[in-house]
């Protein structure tokens, strides 16, 4: 797992325990950011999805992960049938698991993303 990228979306450093799953130090890193994305090093659409939220006013934490622990994320209800290379990049607000950035897309869309990153305060109105 490698570090953040720079404009962390709020709560303290990131700590690394060399004692930890990589599934345990996932779940710790959702419940200590507001909102945070996990990603590959090379992965096209974290950069679509960066700066959709930066053009909102937020900016998220974002964990590039190797391919082993992406199966260690946490998914979505609805997407109980994918592969982990399908959730790549993987969104989480407030601890929830939005999903890729299909999801997110659809998410502003609806009118729903804004008001979900005010809730968990990531993003002031």
């Amino acid at each position: 797992m490698s570090s953040p990228n720079a404009g962390g979306g709020g709560g303290g450093g990131l700590s690394i325990d060399d004692e930890e799953t990589a599934e345990t130090r996932i779940r710790r890193l959702i419940s200590e950011h507001p909102l945070i994305i996990f990603s590959r090093s090379s992965c096209c659409l974290c950069h679509v999805m960066k700066k959709l939220l930066s053009t909102i006013g937020v900016h998220p934490t974002v964990i590039e992960l190797d391919d082993h622990e992406f199966a260690s994320l946490p998914r979505p209800s609805s997407h109980g049938g994918l592969s982990s290379r399908d959730l790549a990049p993987a969104v989480f607000i407030g601890g929830t698991c939005v999903g890729g950035l299909e999801s997110l897309v659809a998410l502003h869309l609806s009118g729903h993303l804004i008001p979900k990153l005010v809730e968990v305060g990531v993003l002031l109105v």
